[in-house]
């Protein structure tokens, strides 16, 4: 399947697609030393949280596509090294609002983010409205 959406999105800041499905995506992000917070190499949520992110924008994978709202929550630290897996799958299709839910693990399995992704697919661009 072809990716129809966030083409021009940071693959070392955001992930790498591994696969994509009608409402399923899978994204990998290796963690890296400029990512972390501390001397003891804990990664800032926000790159995990923008692993998931992208994960289901493209899960729902149309041009438009734009998160209104997540519900996540963090289960596990990540630190500098760890390498991600996000899975996303569309549970819920309204029409233009997809629901999302996501998870990232750990490559040792274990699971360090969880949530519920709001997405809109919007007339155009949100930036021409």
């Amino acid at each position: 399947m072809e990716q129809r959406t966030h083409l021009l999105t940071s693959r070392e800041f955001v992930g790498e697609p591994l696969e994509l499905k009608p409402g399923y995506a899978r994204v990998r992000l290796k963690t890296r030393e400029d990512m972390k917070v501390d001397e003891k190499g804990l990664v800032h949520g926000g790159f995990t949280f923008g692993l998931a992110d992208y994960a289901a924008m493209l899960a729902v994978n149309e041009p438009t596509v734009v998160l209104g709202k997540a519900e996540v929550r963090f289960t596990r630290p990540v630190k500098v090294g760890d390498e991600l897996v996000a899975e996303a799958k569309v549970v819920e299709d309204l029409g233009r609002k997809k629901i999302v839910w996501v998870e990232v693990f750990r490559r040792e399995g274990e699971k360090v983010l969880e949530g519920t992704f709001h997405c809109y697919v919007l007339e155009k661009h949100v930036l021409e409205m």
